[in-house]
């Protein structure tokens, strides 16, 4: 989900389902720093990872967290099949919502050398969320120069019974999750937000001087910087300049409508002060949307962008808002006619760090930082375009070019993007795939070759086997191991969890006499100083679950709507208990999926989302079934979690 590079260029990474990994670029090695807790019904989470700007400095080491602690929520019970308890109710009362009222928390924890003491833990900010439905609730943070935290919050919204457009609704009996005007047009509410905060001591924060509502504004949340956000998954701050660079995705409509509003935009600003963005209103200042009753089914006015009004029975916060600031971006699904240079395709818009020339981070060791010709330059980068671009900004601080960066460089669904201290670029990418293991993802570092034109080395890794009873003899080998200019290579095996070599020759056998689960990794350097790292896991002394979805199978009919029963077949070295298998359903449409629900159990039954806004015939739309099941370990051992996935395509 997100990567922080530390200081001494260790890299903390973070996934969804609450793992928190550190990369140690001496020895290549991914150890398991800290596992959360965390609520996983749609998308939350474990959203984010940052570090304090005073970090390693007299003491400090505060990691930040942005995550889904479990609370009570309802998940749902395998003993009812057909029902399932965790998703929240489209319809019903105030007492059918209230159990699904939950909260994204933000917290720091200290990084005690290699792990994440869970056990420090101060909660600074609790942001409430509208559990068991889909979607928006993701979360990045960052910090300017003055040590002040931003955090972007999504609208917490569901998109799909809109039609792609503005999702107003405010019929009676409706869950208020449909709902955005509660969330990114209130002014009292925290979501769909950038919060700017200075956090103090034991986590406590003050609210400093230029957010959008001063503190003890009636119906008002002093925290609110940014407002009128959808979902704003990536924002970046140049710390030279203090400009806050926001990317914000976007609504579903391919096509505007005159009866309810533009076509969907991806969104890039630069932000130097508080000020209103528009969401549900204005996908611009200059493409509103049209007030439509739900009810009814019919449209009424166009919404002033210039002096918005929050007139929804859900607002808690002022009736009149800011007007809408313009963004320095805009673009659809087709070319735009402003910024032609960011193609066709999906709209997935990241915002990128800007890099911060520094000759000396490139002395006395191999040069890995990035020339001065990027210096100040934000990078943009396209989740579901894969490629990354940089923006030009002229003396007045307006954009003034798009350029391509490293059009070489394949980028698989890139993720997060930061400059380490080092001045090298550090990629995550995501991969192709749906809320799975995708075998494509990966931690990367991008590097300036510099004078001398030296590649890293490519690394392969296999072993004969890599799952049984202790002893184990496994044989490693690293054919395939490359280099791109041909350098002779040295090898480093770190084969067990003592950060110490245990083999340099190209193809070591080793024998593991300790159960537990070993990622073994293979360091490889030429003579220049250039290194990469991969990696095989082995565990020993538990298997690891084989899952198999018996139903659905790829190609069964089926149409959005239908009901789908599914079975999870189940083969481990423990007695399986199916109260631990889960099943997600994931609405998939191009590259990308929301995940719309969680069922549990070896059998069942998951009914699809009928995709509002979306042509089932025409678009390409899938519907995703991921079955997981994790054993209990035990015996010093960890869980194990094996995975299955079926897609299928809607018939026509």
């Amino acid at each position: 989900m997100d990567l922080a590079v530390l200081p001494d260029n260790r890299v903390l990474h973070v996934t969804r389902k609450g793992e928190v990994w550190l990369h140690n670029p001496d020895t290549g090695r991914n150890t398991l720093a800290a596992t959360l807790d965390v609520y996983q019904h749609d998308e939350e989470g474990l959203q984010n990872v940052a570090i304090d700007p005073g970090f390693g400095k007299g003491g400090n080491n505060w990691v930040y967290l942005y995550y889904s602690p479990p609370m009570n929520t309802p998940v749902d019970d395998p003993s009812t099949p057909d029902v399932n308890e965790g998703d929240a109710p489209a319809w019903g009362t105030e007492a059918d919502f209230a159990p699904f009222e939950g909260v994204i928390r933000l917290s720091r924890f200290r990084l005690v050398k290699d792990k994440l003491d869970l056990t420090t833990e101060q909660q600074i900010l609790d942001v409430p969320v509208d559990r068991g439905i889909c979607c928006h609730v993701g979360g990045d943070i960052v910090f300017d120069g003055k040590g002040n935290l931003y955090l972007s919050t999504g609208d917490d919204t569901n998109p799909f019974e809109s039609g792609g457009y503005a999702p107003i609704d405010e019929r009676p009996g409706r869950n208020p999750a449909y709902d955005a005007q509660r969330s990114s047009a209130n002014t009292n509410d925290l979501r769909g937000k950038i919060l700017r905060i200075k956090v103090g001591a034991n986590g406590k924060y003050t609210i400093p001087d230029g957010n959008l509502f001063k503190k003890g504004t009636a119906g008002t949340r002093p925290e609110i910087y940014l407002m009128g956000l959808r979902n704003p998954f990536r924002i970046e701050l140049n710390r030279k300049t203090n400009e806050l660079y926001v990317a914000d995705y976007s609504p579903d409509a391919g096509q505007p409508d005159p009866q309810r509003g533009p076509a969907g935009q991806g969104k890039w600003l630069v932000a130097r002060k508080a000020s209103n963005h528009g969401w549900p209103y204005c996908a611009t200042a200059q493409l509103p949307y049209v007030d439509y009753d739900f009810a009814t089914g019919r449209s009424g006015q166009t919404f002033d962008c210039s002096a918005p009004v929050n007139e929804s029975p859900h607002n808690t916060g002022l009736r009149k808002l800011p007007r809408v600031e313009q963004p320095d971006v805009w673009y659809g699904y087709g070319l735009s006619p402003q910024f032609p240079e960011l193609g066709t395709g999906g709209i997935g818009p990241m915002a990128g760090p800007a890099y911060q020339f520094s000759f000396p981070a490139t002395r006395g060791r191999a040069p890995v930082a990035w020339p001065a010709y990027y210096d100040g330059k934000p990078l943009f980068y396209e989740w579901t375009r894969d490629y990354v671009k940089a923006f030009q900004l002229n003396r007045s601080g307006k954009l003034s070019g798009i350029e391509s960066v490293l059009p070489s460089v394949i980028f698989d669904n890139p993720m997060d993007l930061e400059f380490g201290p080092n001045g090298a670029l550090y990629v995550l990418e995501y991969g192709d795939g749906f809320f799975s293991e995708n075998p494509d993802a990966q931690l990367a570092r991008i590097d300036h070759i510099g004078w001398d034109g030296n590649h890293s080395p490519v690394p392969q890794v296999s072993a004969t086997q890599t799952n049984g009873l202790a002893p184990l003899t496994v044989e490693f080998s690293s054919e395939g191991t490359t280099d791109p200019d041909g350098d002779r290579l040295t090898y480093e095996w770190y084969l067990d969890d003592d950060n110490k070599v245990d083999a340099r020759s190209p193809n070591p056998t080793f024998t593991y006499r300790k159960n537990g689960i070993y990622h073994a990794t293979l360091k490889v350097t030429d003579p220049k100083g250039r290194s990469a790292a991969a990696s095989v896991r082995v565990v020993v002394g538990n298997a690891e679950p084989v899952v198999e979805l018996v139903t659905p199978v790829v190609g069964q009919p089926f149409t959005f709507g239908d009901t789908v029963q599914f079975e999870v077949r189940v083969t481990d070295d423990q007695p399986v208990d199916c109260a631990r298998v889960s099943v997600t359903y994931i609405l998939g449409h191009d590259d990308h999926g929301h995940p719309m629900t969680t069922a549990n159990g070896c059998t069942g039954s998951i009914t699809t989302t009928v995709p509002s806004g979306h042509d089932p015939e025409t678009d390409n739309l899938s519907a995703v079934f991921v079955a997981s099941y994790t054993d209990p370990g035990g015996d010093g051992l960890p869980a194990l979690t094996g995975t299955d996935e079926v897609v299928l395509v809607p018939s026509h």
